[in-house]
């Protein structure tokens, strides 16, 4: 019997409003394999976590993967955490965290401490540390981004951020957000942490050097987006598929981490505009030779979005069309459905996440072809799918597969 699997292709923050002329980057990018795709599949439209609501990726890609982010997701910490490599544990409460520059009253100067790069020094002094019995656990994840777990007894994810999330003003105070004495001990615990960082990031060398370049110094952590570790159902148990999981940013990694999908590294892929697209690509042929699953996600749009680039939007789309024309080049169509969908939209005027729905396509041998003959806002609300939401993904895509079990008699 001929195994047939599945390549979930996810273009991150795929979706637009369409501009003064009507268009949007997806509909104006030349996109002939999308399109084909969209004339030989099934199209709709798609909101991963529900209609109206703005999600981020992590609650985005834990639903296209089929699980609840309402029952699952308590923070984006802990997939940062798992994306940089900390072997996290339920029972963790994690955090991502910025290296930042404050002054001598911890007045906030920059939160991103002038992009930093070269903080793996500055790593060190975190790392390993206790306070009051709780173990610290801290990585640097690339710039000036870390991930801050901290293990023992006691803790609560119910804390403020310490991260103002503007500059100008001091260094927040970390609260309980509620009466526990977990949720205390915890924000107690955090805010020793943060002086303790500037205690001994101030004046370390790297910092000392930058400021003789007439760089800002990384001499202070900022947690935020602090989140309990889940236990997750892992993903071959949830539905007896071996998968695997290619991407260039730490979030996306940490999901698939945290769900044991393999992570498939892949040289210069960056989760930026400039990523390896077609190393990505050629990945994901040989992937799908081991694997019944993988999910890619590409980064760049997102990217683009966020900086209010139309251009380098509608590039990244026409490079990613060019990826999957070299994977349907080199598959056996026979044996493999492909999902090219967005975990959310990006609208260049919003330079943000949007509840905007996404097109979807689904792809491969048995599916119903619709009248949908481009792949774009426009056109694929039309199709046969109509509008759906992520968590119907997997099931529907494990009927095409034959592996969904019966309901009823």
């Amino acid at each position: 019997m001929i195994s047939v699997k599945i390549i979930l292709f996810i273009i991150d923050g795929l979706g637009d409003r369409p501009n003064s002329k009507g268009n949007t980057p997806l509909k104006e990018a030349n996109t002939p394999t999308l399109d084909g795709m969209a004339k030989e599949g099934i199209c709709g439209i798609m909101n991963a976590v529900d209609i109206g609501v703005r999600p981020g990726s992590d609650t985005a890609h834990l639903a296209l993967l089929g699980y609840d982010p309402y029952k699952y997701y308590t923070g984006r910490g802990p997939f940062e955490a798992a994306g940089v490599g900390i072997e996290v544990k339920p029972g963790d409460v994690a955090f991502r965290c910025n290296f930042a520059t404050v002054d001598e009253n911890f007045k906030v100067l920059d939160r991103r401490a002038g992009r930093i790069k070269e903080t793996k020094e500055l790593e060190k002094v975190i790392d390993g540390l206790e306070i009051d019995g709780v173990k610290v656990i801290f990585k640097e994840s690339g710039g000036y981004r870390a991930a801050l777990v901290l293990r023992g007894e006691g803790l609560s994810d119910k804390v403020s951020d310490g991260d103002p999330h503007k500059v100008g003003v001091k260094v927040s105070e970390v609260k309980p957000l509620d009466s526990s004495p977990e949720a205390k001990r915890t924000a107690d615990i955090l805010n020793k942490l943060i002086k303790i960082s500037y205690e001994r990031l101030n004046n370390h060398p790297v910092n000392e050097d930058r400021r003789k370049k007439g760089l800002l110094p990384g001499n202070i952590i900022l947690p935020r987006g602090g989140g309990m570790v889940p236990y997750i159902e892992p993903f071959y148990e949830r539905y007896k598929l071996r998968g695997a999981c290619i991407a260039g940013t730490g979030l996306i990694k940490g999901i698939g981490k945290m769900v044991e999908l393999d992570f498939i590294p892949v040289e210069g892929a960056t989760g930026t505009p400039s990523t390896n697209y077609m190393g990505k690509a050629r990945a994901v042929v040989e992937s799908i030779k081991n694997y019944d699953f993988i999910m890619v996600n590409v980064k760049g749009a997102d990217e683009a979005s966020h900086d209010g680039d139309y251009e380098t939007k509608v590039k990244v789309l026409e490079n990613i069309d060019r990826m999957l024309e070299y994977i349907l080049n080199n598959i056996d169509r026979e044996e493999v459905y492909i999902v090219v969908t967005g975990d959310h939209s990006s609208p260049i005027e919003v330079r943000d996440h949007s509840a905007d729905p996404v097109p979807i396509v689904i792809w491969g041998k048995s599916v119903r072809p619709d009248d949908v003959d481009r792949f774009d806002e426009f056109s694929t609300y039309k199709g046969g799918l109509c509008w759906i939401k992520g968590k119907y993904i997997m099931p529907i895509l494990l009927d095409l597969i034959n592996k969904s079990e019966k309901y009823g008699a």
